[in-house]
């Protein structure tokens, strides 16, 4: 897939879509190259369960709780616990980024599917909170902010793994 932030149309849709991609993308090309020592290296003291593998997992995961879990009301199945919450990036580091890489991919393709044949106005079967029922489009608009920020994560832990830097 082509790493672009340019729509083929103008529609809120598919903007939308694009920048999605754009972030996920841009998470992927951030591992481009990385040691499997290094994907599973924590750099950061204060934040020990941010690794390379980590985040990656963490982004298929919270894609999977905002589109099965809420958006589609499905049975939680993550990894997560309640004595755990951040498990999916813990366990992160006992799988080869590769891996993690296939996975996250594959779901993206199923979940771009989703959003392309669903009205952004649709309403998730599960409220969350005070934010109620949010709408495929609020859910589309969370993950391009949650990815956009975790790649922001992952170039400092590039940079610091081995100097890597760029967008």
């Amino acid at each position: 897939m082509t790493r672009t932030d340019t729509p083929l149309a103008w529609d809120e849709r598919t903007q939308l879509a694009t920048f999605l991609d754009y972030v996920r993308s841009t998470a992927r090309a951030k591992c481009e190259g990385v040691s499997p020592e290094d994907a599973r290296r924590s750099l950061l003291p204060g934040s020990p369960l941010m690794t390379m593998c980590g985040l990656i997992n963490h982004l298929r995961w919270v894609e999977y709780y905002w589109f099965e879990v809420v958006f589609l009301g499905r049975e939680d199945e993550g990894p997560w616990t309640d004595e755990d919450p951040d498990r999916e990036m813990r366990i992160a580091v006992d799988v080869p980024l590769p891996e993690l890489l296939a996975a996250y991919e594959a779901q993206s393709a199923r979940y771009r599917e989703l959003v392309a044949s669903t009205g952004l106005d649709t309403r998730a079967e599960r409220a969350r909170g005070d934010l109620g029922h949010p709408d495929l489009r609020w859910i589309v608009l969370h993950l391009i902010e949650e990815t956009a920020r975790h790649n922001g994560h992952l170039d400092i832990i590039r940079e610091l793994l081995d100097g890597t830097t760029g967008d």
